[in-house]
């Protein structure tokens, strides 16, 4: 029998990505000073008011005020009208050093033993579904409010919108768990109140306004990106049962943290598989690598999108789990749904998983490179299923000058051991 299942995705905008982006570009510059800090930032941003708070222990120091308004405003929160301004906001940070009982358990003489951060389970997914290896409901999700923000900051059609916006993205899955059709896309998307014409009269913004444009606009530009849902969304406009709706409060003037006080850490399924696979509760941005919530997370997809990749499966999960201080992981656990093209169990694919990549925290940092300052762009519109690609980041030293850096971005989407993968499982 067939199924509905359902993802959300949220825009750079949202508040809590808002806070997730100041943690992120906080730790990022704190890293390009001293790759070895150790960081936990939180952040909060409410009305015309930002609080940052955590522990930090490095060798450098960051202007905390001048990184969290360069992202307010790269976000595109820039005017008065938001009730939350870049340049306007009032900035409170009350951050201080890391707890030396946590310290004590995270180094070591040998940097190979350095412990875990803390104790935890952590989960990567992956499956065959999407080119990126993402479950289709979220890959979908994401690409409507990264390319609606794109039109946004284009400025050439929607004049109209503000930098809040949520999608929610429901398909139909047959019984082979195969996408059959999309059955509901839900778009609410924070906007002016009027918006002038080519004649220059003034027109009220509308739901059905935005709807025609995203009709004509955006859903057109998101067929393009994955040839596999192209021609979903083409049935989807023509589809008499499918369902589109646009703000359907009716309104959506207000918003962004002026609507709704953001926190990091508060997007965690949106960060990572839109419910798909499982999650071990712990949120990414605003934590160095030492903290396994986060490198750990990144390693297990590593090896799920290894998995489906070398052809092992059809879709896989894999759990990792850490004592705090301790340097070899408690559990390394695998399932496959019953979708394994190897004729072993998946306790038997964890074991050989075990075999090929090292977990324990150091070799992850080493081996997908998390050190470097990478953090930011990891913050809005998913931490997986992203291009893993070089960049040149601009980073602000202790006098607030700009300087360059060359960073590899994703690491962990690399399928760099795919020939060992395949060996390793005979395929």
């Amino acid at each position: 029998m067939n199924y509905l299942f359902t993802s959300e995705s949220v825009s750079e905008g949202h508040p809590d990505k808002v806070s997730d982006q100041i943690s992120d570009a906080i730790l990022d510059n704190i890293l390009a000073q001293d790759p070895r800090a150790h960081v936990a930032c939180e952040t909060m941003c409410t009305t015309g008011q930002v609080v940052i708070a955590g522990e930090v222990s490095c060798n450098g120091w960051v202007d905390i005020q001048q990184i969290a308004r360069k992202t307010i405003a790269d976000i595109g929160y820039t005017k008065a009208a938001y009730k939350f301004e870049a340049e306007s906001c009032g900035i409170l940070t009350a951050l201080h050093a890391q707890s030396q009982d946590i310290n004590m358990g995270v180094s070591r003489a040998t940097e190979e033993e350095q412990g875990a951060g803390d104790q935890g389970m952590m989960f990567g997914y992956a499956t065959d579904e999407t080119d990126n290896f993402m479950p289709l409901t979220l890959d979908l999700a994401h690409t409507l409010v990264y390319t609606l923000a794109r039109i946004r900051k284009e400025g050439k059609l929607m004049t109209y919108l503000r930098p809040d916006s949520k999608s929610q993205v429901t398909i139909e899955y047959d019984e082979h768990n195969h996408p059959v059709r999309i059955d509901t896309i839900v778009l609410s998307t924070q906007h002016d109140e009027y918006v002038q014409s080519d004649n220059g009269q003034c027109t009220t913004v509308s739901p059905e306004l935005i709807k025609k444009d995203i009709i004509a606009y955006l859903l057109p530009r998101v067929a393009t990106r994955d040839s596999r849902y192209g021609h979903l969304l083409e049935e989807f406009l023509k589809d008499p049962n499918a369902k589109l709706l646009v703000n359907p409060t009716g309104n959506f003037v207000i918003g962004g943290p002026h609507g709704d006080t953001g926190l990091t850490g508060r997007k965690i399924i949106v960060d990572t598989y839109g419910g798909r696979g499982a999650h071990g509760g712990g949120a990414f941005s605003g934590k160095d690598p030492s903290k396994v919530d986060r490198s750990a997370a990144y390693a297990a997809r590593w090896i799920a999108k290894h998995l489906v990749a070398a052809g092992v499966a059809h879709e896989a999960l894999v759990q990792v789990s850490y004592a705090i201080g301790v340097a070899e992981p408690v559990s390394l656990y695998v399932n496959t749904y019953g979708t394994a093209q190897v004729q072993i169990s998946d306790a038997e694919i964890a074991k050989t998983i075990g075999q090929l990549f090292d977990l324990r925290p150091a070799a992850i940092i080493r081996d997908l490179k998390l050190t470097q300052p990478i953090y930011e762009e990891t913050a809005k519109y998913g931490h997986v299923g992203r291009t893993n690609e070089v960049v040149t980041k601009t980073f602000f030293d202790a006098d607030g000058k700009p300087y360059t850096r060359e960073v590899e971005l994703f690491t962990w989407e690399k399928l760099d051991r795919l020939e060992q993968v395949k060996k390793a499982f005979k395929l």
